[in-house]
C-alpha cells in the first residue's frame, strides 16, 4: 500500500505467502525458520529472547532500535495472523480470504481527521460468573461483591484479577511523572479497552508511544523480573501492560477512530 505500512506479525512460515497476498508486511516471531525476505525481531539490537514474556513487543523493540527509519509511509500499523482490523464486521461467520482481502483497512480509509486507528473497545464489565468461580474462586471468596456489582468491574479490578492482584500498582509506580496519574485513573474509571495490542498510526508518533512505552517495561523487569512469572496471565504480564497502556496513551493524546477485529486464522486459507 502507498500510504500504509501494514506488519502482519505470525509463528508460522506456512502463513508468509499467504499474508503477502492480503497485501500485508509478513512478520516472522517465534523458534521456526522463515525466508530471508521476512522481517524478523532476532537481528541488530533485539530482545528475542524475551518474547515468551513480552509477545509481539519484541517485534515492535526490534522497530524501534533498527527499522522506524526505514518506514516511507505516513502510516504505520500492526495486525496478527489470528486477527485483523476490517471497515465493516462480515456478515458471514466463516469469511472467504476474497472478502477478508477486500474488508481490510486499507490507504483509503485513512483520513486526516483522525490520527490513529485502534480496536473497537472490549468490555470487562460482562465477564461471565461461572469463570468467575472456575478460575478466581479465592478472589470471590474475598469480595464477592465486586463480582456481582458492574460498577465496581473497571480496568483495575479485572487486571487484578487476571494478572496478580497489586501488579498493577507496583507496575504504575515505575511510569513517567507526565503519565503515572493519569494511567492510574484511567485503569480505576474506565471499564473497557481497545484489545490485542493492535493498532494503525501516523508513523511520526510511533516513535513518540516507543519512548515512553520500553523505558517503562524495563523498569517494571525490575519489579516482576522472569524467574517467578508462572501461567499465561503472568507470564505475558508486560504484554498485558502494554495492551491497557495504548489504549489510555493514543486516546489522550490523538484522535482515535475505532474499527472492528475479525478473528481469522490464516490456517484456513493454506489451501490457496
Amino acid at each position: 500500500m502507498k500510504n500504509l505500512s501494514l506488519f502482519c506479525l505470525t509463528l508460522n512460515p506456512s502463513h508468509e505467502d499467504i499474508i503477502k497476498k492480503l497485501s500485508l508486511i509478513p512478520v516472522g516471531l517465534g523458534n521456526k525458520i522463515f525466508s530471508e525476505k521476512c522481517l524478523n525481531d532476532k537481528t541488530g539490537d533485539n530482545i528475542q529472547e524475551k518474547n515468551s514474556f513480552y509477545g509481539e513487543y519484541t517485534f515492535h523493540y526490534w522497530i524501534w532500535k533498527n527499522h522506524l527509519d526505514k518506514i516511507k509511509t505516513p502510516w504505520v500499523g500492526f495486525c496478527q495472523y489470528r486477527k485483523f482490523f476490517l471497515t465493516d464486521k462480515p456478515i458471514e461467520k466463516d469469511i472467504e480470504f476474497e472478502n477478508l482481502k477486500k474488508l481490510l483497512v486499507k490507504d483509503e480509509n485513512l483520513h486526516s481527521h483522525f490520527d490513529c486507528i485502534l480496536g473497537e473497545k472490549f468490555s470487562v464489565e460482562n465477564y461471565k460468573i461461572s469463570k468467575i468461580f472456575k478460575n478466581h474462586l479465592t478472589n470471590f471468596l474475598k469480595q464477592p461483591s465486586l463480582f456481582f456489582k458492574k460498577k465496581k468491574r473497571n480496568l483495575k479490578f479485572h487486571f487484578d484479577l487476571f494478572h496478580g492482584n497489586g501488579n498493577l500498582d507496583k507496575a504504575i509506580k515505575h511510569l513517567d511523572e507526565n503519565n503515572r496519574d493519569d494511567f492510574n485513573m484511567f485503569m480505576k474509571k474506565q471499564t473497557s479497552f481497545n484489545p490485542h495490542n493492535m493498532f494503525i498510526c501516523k508513523t511520526d508518533i510511533l516513535k513518540k508511544y516507543y519512548n515512553i512505552i520500553f523505558p517503562w517495561l524495563k523498569k517494571c523487569e525490575e519489579e516482576f523480573g522472569f524467574q517467578n512469572l508462572k501461567g499465561y496471565g503472568l507470564q505475558r504480564i508486560y504484554g498485558f501492560l502494554a495492551e491497557r497502556f495504548l489504549s489510555y496513551w493514543f486516546s489522550k493524546n490523538y484522535k482515535i477512530k475505532e474499527y472492528p477485529i475479525v478473528v481469522k486464522d490464516l490456517d484456513d486459507y493454506k489451501h490457496l
